[in-house]
């Protein structure tokens, strides 16, 4: 299908599918994007908004004759193909076929031509958001959380999800228009997030964090922003203006010191054991500049070049326009572990901790590597307890990795490099608080003690 509609300099249209053939001999038709000379394909949906319900029912009604349904996909022959491709297709079940999909081409030139500034995740987001409307806060929030977990980014879609369900136990709606999302009710909902509350089967009220609290209204902003629905107040902003600020988390500086970290690698775990994996993973973090486990997990041989470690870190991997590349020098402990705990063979594409496997998904990824975090932060519980010094968790092991160089003497711009940061300022938020006793040296250094 040819017709084409160009709006802000992205254009729709419905095209068939040839990189991909069907063992049927069928082509699967898709809907392609054109943006800046990038083109992009995506399936056509087959739940649309309600005025096109007709529209299905006719495409279920001509599939019997034409066979084009394969799951949500449209799939023709090649006869087919080249008679709804016609200007006049002349049969008239290649007529009605041909009508509905200009339908669908139609709706997506509407979501093209109501953005401001066009994106490809942003059109994804609102074209495939629930049919109930574009104007439903919920819908949108769902369609983002599902567009991530589709891009296989696990963590962001939990977010989202956790947002969504927080804020319909809170409205206690399932449907949340967005011009109803105004500044009272956002400060209404954060007082209500940081009200305790009972919790079934549990003795102790919990309370969620403003950190909580910053990241579910964050992504309340970012849909916002995302849609931008026509005749509704923003009201995201600075409070002086009378708008909603969202708050910043607390940013808890939870750094061990140098000596803390020397008493966790001396503590004397079983050999074999859960304990010492647990022990050596948090110590591997610390000792390589800081990575979370996520990057440990899916570091592999290849990453080894000679006595560094060469990676991506996977957080910053598609959001930043240039790859930038950690290298982590190998020390001799660093080394120990890898000889300890790595898989064998040292085989190149192969995984170094036995930690995720070849082949794995994208929810599989997260679930092992989310169970690696509670198993490093619950072992790591006990050994501190024991060592009787403060609980390290694995956050604990890239802070202390900063603030431990920036005690030692190492200048901000070098941590920044080591961490992967591409701001200076976000290197300054991970660097904790120097101990007591170092500022009592200075305080005292202002006016030392004398004798009257």
């Amino acid at each position: 299908m040819k017709v084409e509609e160009k709006n802000r300099s992205a254009v729709a249209a419905i095209v068939p599918d040839n990189r991909y053939p069907l063992k049927n001999g069928r082509t699967t038709l898709k809907l392609r994007i054109t943006h800046n000379r990038v083109q992009r394909l995506y399936p056509l949906i087959l739940e649309p908004k309600d005025q096109e319900k007709q529209s299905i029912t006719d495409i279920r009604k001509i599939s019997l004759e034409l066979g084009i349904l394969k799951g949500r996909s449209i799939a023709l022959l090649p006869a087919d193909l080249k008679q709804v491709m016609k200007q006049n297709p002349g049969k008239d079940t290649h007529v009605t076929l041909k009508t509905i999909l200009e339908e669908y081409r139609k709706r997506a030139s509407e979501v093209i031509s109501k953005m401001s500034v066009f994106s490809f995740d942003d059109f994804v987001t609102i074209y495939y958001s629930k049919a109930t409307d574009s104007n439903d806060l919920f819908s949108i929030l769902e369609a983002t959380a599902k567009q991530f977990r589709e891009a296989g980014k696990i963590s962001t879609a939990v977010t989202y999800e956790c947002s969504l369900r927080s804020l319909k136990e809170f409205t206690g709606k399932e449907q949340f228009p967005f011009e109803s999302v105004t500044v009272k009710f956002l400060k209404d909902y954060e007082k209500w997030m940081l009200t305790p509350k009972l919790i079934k089967d549990r003795k102790k009220a919990t309370t969620n964090s403003r950190t909580t609290v910053s990241m579910y209204l964050r992504n309340v902003r970012t849909v916002f922003n995302k849609v931008k629905p026509a005749g509704v107040l923003y009201p995201f902003g600075k409070s002086k203006h009378g708008l909603y600020a969202v708050p910043k988390g607390k940013n808890s500086k939870k750094a061990l010191t140098q000596a803390d970290v020397a008493k966790i690698a001396a503590y004397e775990a079983a050999r074999g054991t859960m304990e010492e994996k647990c022990r050596d993973y948090w110590l591997f973090s610390y000792l390589c500049n800081g990575i979370n486990i996520k990057d440990i997990a899916r570091l592999k041989y290849e990453n080894i070049k000679g006595d560094k470690i060469i990676l991506v870190r996977a957080k910053t991997a598609d959001t930043v326009e240039e790859e930038t590349n950690i290298e982590i020098m190998i020390t001799r402990q660093a080394s120990q572990i890898i000889e300890r705990h790595g898989n064998k063979p040292a085989d190149g594409d192969s995984y170094i901790f036995p930690i995720l496997y070849q082949g794995i998904t994208p929810n599989d990824e997260y679930r092992l590597i989310q169970q690696t975090v509670r198993n490093i932060n619950d072992n790591m519980t006990n050994i501190c307890k024991v060592k009787e010094i403060d609980r390290a968790t694995t956050y604990t092991a890239r802070h202390s990795f900063a603030t431990v160089l920036k005690r030692s003497g190492a200048s901000v711009e070098f941590i920044s490099e080591s961490l992967g940061h591409k701001s200076k300022q976000t290197t300054m938020n991970y660097l904790a608080n120097f101990e007591d006793e170092e500022k009592k040296r200075w305080a005292n250094v202002l006016l030392p003690d004398t004798e009257n």
